[in-house]
């Protein structure tokens, strides 16, 4: 009688120390990432050609042109529009049919075209992001939109929640404006609601159309921003798991010498975007600055893998110099600056998605993100199976 009491003492105990280690085990993870772009696979030269048409740029200037678009390390980037695959005005849909463009879209315009066309976008990656993680749309119960590229209201995600079935007490929020770094918040938001809430569902959907806000005056900012941008939507399943993309940590930094180096104003003929040819080496500085202190913060010298935002090549080439990496090390995002562009913050998702398939990766992965300010956002996570 006894030995069986203690036995089943035992099992008991045995049960409850399993299931204790089994919740100790669950932490917030992405466990899903859905991707999507419009159309298809515009290639660089393309848009070179385009461009210097656009611009009504002579020989020389078109030959400077296709140089920078031939070494900024991207082979393909995806549009909304159309008319990014032609030369000839008589084609376009969106611009003007003729050669000057005018009269130039207005941002009401611009604005028009994001209404008609995010929407669509977001839910092809929404509903490759609930398929993955097996979460059923009316489970979900957060939803965070991230955007700098267009906004209004209600927004996007009030047209997503009825199309997608998601439940009429779902809490929404919007991130915008904030630029390429703007998916970190978005993460840091649905990290802080699942501490608050433990059995929450979130969804991080970020949608950007960079290239509704081509400008064609021809000038240096005007001239990278025109050579890097392109369309994407990303969505991400936050939740408690123990498997996926483990949220470790975070900081944010800002640089304040680089505030007037990159900017997004909202003009006339659209979004106008800063970007100097500095912006490289005020990150190179920022980063040896900090060095020290990310190097106790996130122990860099035992990080395998790397996610830095893809905003161009030079950025991620000084990023590495910086940190003392290969490029081997941050390779997913080299991938995706080649095959997409930097389509602002959508781009570092899309790398995160990678890294998740990526059967090779394991263990810590340190990611960086950049935008207006200069604005640094650094995140830790751990890749598990």
């Amino acid at each position: 009688m006894v030995t069986n009491l203690g036995h089943s003492c035992f099992l008991l105990i045995l049960k409850a120390t399993t299931i204790y280690h089994k919740k100790k085990q669950m932490d917030n993870h992405i466990v899903a990432i859905g991707t999507s772009n419009p159309g298809e696979a515009i290639p660089q030269a393309k848009i070179g050609e385009f461009m210097a048409m656009a611009h009504g740029l002579g020989s020389e200037e078109k030959r400077k042109l296709q140089f920078i678009y031939r070494i900024s390390g991207i082979e393909s980037r995806f549009s909304v529009l159309s008319d990014f695959h032609f030369q000839n005005p008589e084609e376009f849909a969106f611009f003007p049919k003729n050669k000057s463009l005018e009269p130039f879209p207005s941002t009401k315009r611009r604005m028009e075209v994001f209404r008609n066309m995010a929407p669509g976008l977001a839910e092809k990656a929404i509903s490759k992001c609930l398929e993955d993680s097996e979460v059923e749309a009316s489970e979900v119960t957060h939803l965070i939109l991230v955007s700098c590229t267009g906004m209004y209201a209600p927004g996007v995600e009030m047209e997503i929640i009825a199309k997608m079935g998601f439940a009429n007490t779902i809490e929404r929020y919007a991130i915008h404006f904030m630029g390429c770094y703007a998916a970190f918040n978005g993460i840091k938001l649905a990290d802080r609601i699942l501490k608050s809430q433990k059995n929450a569902k979130v969804l991080v959907l970020a949608v950007e159309l960079c290239t509704i806000h081509f400008q064609k005056v021809y000038n240096e900012d005007n001239l990278l921003a025109n050579a890097l941008f392109g369309d994407g939507a990303a969505a991400l399943m936050m939740m408690q798991s123990s498997h996926g993309l483990k949220i470790k940590d975070y900081q944010s930094q800002i640089f304040s010498d680089g505030d007037e180096d990159m900017a997004w104003n909202i003009g006339d003929h659209g979004f106008e975007m800063k970007l100097t040819k500095y912006v490289p080496e005020l990150l190179d500085t920022g980063i040896q600055f900090l060095r020290e202190k990310l190097e106790k913060r996130f122990f860099l010298e035992k990080i395998k893998h790397f996610a830095i935002h893809p905003g161009g090549t030079q950025i991620l080439k000084k990023v590495e110099q910086a940190l003392g990496i290969p490029w081997e090390q941050n390779r997913h995002a080299h991938h995706v600056l080649k095959s997409f562009g930097n389509m602002s913050s959508v781009s570092i998702l899309f790398v995160f998605a990678a890294i998740l398939q990526d059967p090779l990766v394991s263990g810590d992965v340190l990611s960086m993100g950049f935008g207006p300010g200069l604005t640094m956002e650094t995140l830790l996570i751990e890749k598990k199976g």
